[in-house]
């Protein structure tokens, strides 16, 4: 790698990382009232979330999943007044979004709930798969039933299909991490297709339309979406093989692709007409270099890539990345008011630090005035309800660049 690429080395490493790490390497798994379109309506669920079964159920298929209507606790998109100035967006998201014994997925839907904050988890397919029925996985260039990533425990697929119900119904995005995680430069994500991508992307979403046949767990309720319909983004395992997955991703109806590494911190655009929503470099506290705005990407630079780091150091690495994450976010907050994205697995790597430093982010950030903690597919309904000559006048501003009247940028016609 370069310089720049060394330093904000993409997320999944290289391949033999990954494969050594198992399935952790790739997601195994109070503030005030927040909004996604400014307008003061809450974005998190309600206490409890509400029953399936309290909803109109018109089951899809095997009855893997279910038509219950609109999805309860969004917002409603409003577009910016003239003079305005924007929230502060930020978007918490998670790569591969299981279940496991460590139980990050329910501990993170409830601190969402405690701050009233809707994430994006991109879930795995294979997290719904049981590993014996593996073969029905035919990844592009691969043998059948291979990943670079394990397969859960048949309990922790339960949990994994449970916790994405909860998890929808609370108001926050399913999207996809894709399947096998496959990172090699000779076969990995990077070459494939984009009919390979279509492939791999209809696998995806075929493990979760059909999880009932392929798990037997009919004492489970259905998932209260159709996938099919609900899917309007993800992310590429390790940042790779944007470019050819992009026309695919048009094709199939995505709205915005969220793979692209070492962003800046500007307000979004299109391309190939899908939404950018890249991870972004931020600040790196005591370096002169920035980092990927990710938790494996502070481990790379902390611990070499070793989730085992120095426990010596821990203490020092926690407090930095949660510093790395807030520089991001005030750099943003205080000046071009650029939605900030955030990327995570739920893993444990150096003893937890990262979940305990994103954990620590959230909150604080969650306690902001002005503040919208909200998923991928909350901001492009946000991003879409603008005016286009606003946006365009929005991604003239640089990154740190604070106008010096916010009317200049949010009136259609100069003030």
């Amino acid at each position: 790698m370069g310089a720049i690429s060394r330093r904000n080395m993409l997320a999944g490493g290289a391949v033999a990382t990954a494969a050594a790490l198992g399935l952790s390497a790739c997601g195994r798994s109070g503030g005030g009232t927040r909004a996604g379109g400014g307008d003061g309506k809450p974005v998190g669920g309600a206490s409890g979330s509400p029953s399936v079964n309290a909803r109109p159920v018109n089951l899809i298929g095997d009855g893997s999943m279910a038509d219950t209507g609109p999805q309860p606790n969004q917002p409603e998109a409003t577009r910016l007044q003239p003079g305005q100035r924007p929230p502060q967006f930020v978007v918490f998201s998670w790569d591969g979004a299981g279940e496991d014994s460590k139980q990050l997925f329910s501990h993170f839907r409830a601190v969402a709930q405690e701050v009233k904050a809707t994430m994006t988890f991109f879930l795995s397919g294979i997290y719904v798969l049981p590993e014996g029925k593996k073969d029905l996985y035919n990844p592009p260039g691969h043998r059948r039933g291979a990943s670079d990533i394990g397969y859960l425990a048949d309990d922790h697929v339960r949990a994994t299909l449970e916790q994405t119900r909860g998890a929808w119904l609370e108001g926050h995005e399913i999207g996809t991490h894709f399947n096998g995680h496959f990172c090699s430069a000779s076969s990995g994500v990077g070459t494939w297709s984009a009919e390979e991508w279509r492939s791999e992307t209809e696998q995806a979403m075929d493990f979760v339309a059909n999880w009932k046949t392929n798990t037997g767990f009919h004492d489970l309720d259905p998932l209260p979406f159709d996938y099919r319909k609900e899917l309007i983004g993800g992310r590429t395992p390790c940042l790779l093989g944007q470019n050819q997955f992009l026309p695919t991703a048009a094709a199939m109806g995505f709205k915005y692709d969220a793979s692209s590494p070492g962003g800046n911190q500007m307000w979004p655009e299109k391309k190939h007409g899908l939404w950018d929503f890249p991870l972004q470099s931020i600040p790196f506290p005591g370096h002169s270099f920035q980092v990927l705005s990710m938790d494996y990407n502070m481990m790379a630079n902390q611990s070499g890539g070793n989730p085992k780091g120095d426990p010596s150091k821990r203490a020092y690495w926690q407090q930095q990345s949660y510093a790395s994450y807030m520089a991001g976010f005030n750099r943003a907050y205080t000046t071009n008011r650029a939605p900030f994205f955030i990327g995570n697995h739920f893993e444990s790597w150096n003893g937890g630090i990262y979940m305990k430093s994103v954990e620590q982010a959230l909150r604080e950030i969650a306690a902001k005035p002005d503040v919208r903690l909200v998923s991928f597919r909350q901001m492009v309904q946000w991003l879409e309800a603008q005016d286009p000559a606003v946006l365009a006048k929005l991604r003239t501003l640089n990154v740190g660049q604070k106008p010096t009247d916010w009317k200049q940028y949010t009136s259609v016609t100069p003030v």
